[in-house]
């Protein structure tokens, strides 16, 4: 049974790290060890905070989703575009993680998969860090071309490997191909709504009946509802902080996070 206290912190925990290059997964693992809570009942209640933090990103960026709404019906070509590119991004996670999700959770899930993908990751940061230019030309969501979003896609993938960060993968990606810092973090988010919103529904279909046997109705709502306010507090924070600073931060900080539960493991 998960308490209504631990909802809230598991609540924060996905709040703070889903949309930072730090690894909401992971963080939650380690969060549900520390805890002293697992199994089906974690993973179905994830979806439930998962949703809470869409809701952050769906409240932000109304504008740009109406847009996209626009070009479904044909008034914003632009926003179509967008659409198209998100739903190209969206695919190559979708197919690898249907074919192997089984394998994944039985694999992966646990510390020193996490740790070490929170390493690397934290080192990859560091050195993209250094080689970006300080300047990149100021491309637009709107001018990302196909193959572009595919690549994104294609890394999106290695987010598979819970500690690698969907976040950080996405928005490295975006970058390395020339995209200022803030738009390769919209796109990371709006990338969510469907990445996240698929894997939660596939979640909560398998594990749903657990959720609610194990979880008050208290719970579902403080878990849900913390994860979007501090969601929407940490997407603001990640945006003002990348327009005046880089990725090294959140590189060494997945580091240290990497050695220190490293130590505690050994």
């Amino acid at each position: 049974m998960i308490t209504s206290v631990q909802a809230l912190i598991l609540g924060i925990v996905e709040g703070i790290t889903e949309f930072l290059p730090i690894s909401s997964t992971g963080h939650l693992i380690l969060a549900g060890e520390w805890l002293g809570i697992g199994g089906e009942s974690v993973k179905a209640f994830e979806v439930i905070i998962q949703a809470g933090a869409l809701l952050a990103v769906l409240g932000l960026y109304r504008n740009r989703i109406g847009e996209m709404w626009q070009g479904v019906v044909g008034k914003d070509a632009d926003g179509r575009r967008l659409l198209m590119n998100l739903f190209i991004s969206f695919l190559p996670a979708v197919v690898v993680g249907l074919l192997f999700h089984g394998w994944i959770k039985e694999n992966l899930f646990h510390r020193s998969a996490v740790t070490g993908a929170l390493a690397i990751g934290g080192i990859f940061m560091i050195v993209v860090d250094r080689i970006l230019p300080p300047h990149p030309v100021p491309l637009s969501l709107f001018s990302m071309t196909y193959s572009q979003a595919l690549l994104i896609g294609l890394a999106q993938v290695l987010s598979l490997w819970p500690g690698t960060s969907r976040a950080m993968v996405t928005l490295v990606a975006a970058m390395l191909l020339g995209f200022p810092a803030t738009a390769a973090a919209e796109y990371s988010f709006l990338l969510a709504l469907p990445t996240l919103g698929a894997a939660a529904l596939f979640d909560f279909a398998k594990n749903g009946s657990v959720l609610f046997s194990d979880v008050t109705l208290f719970s579902f709502l403080s878990g849900f509802a913390t994860a979007g306010i501090v969601a929407a507090v940490s997407i603001r924070f990640l945006i003002h902080y990348l327009t005046k600073h880089g990725l090294a931060l959140f590189g060494w900080y997945r580091i240290g996070l990497a050695v220190l539960v490293w130590g505690l493991i050994r």
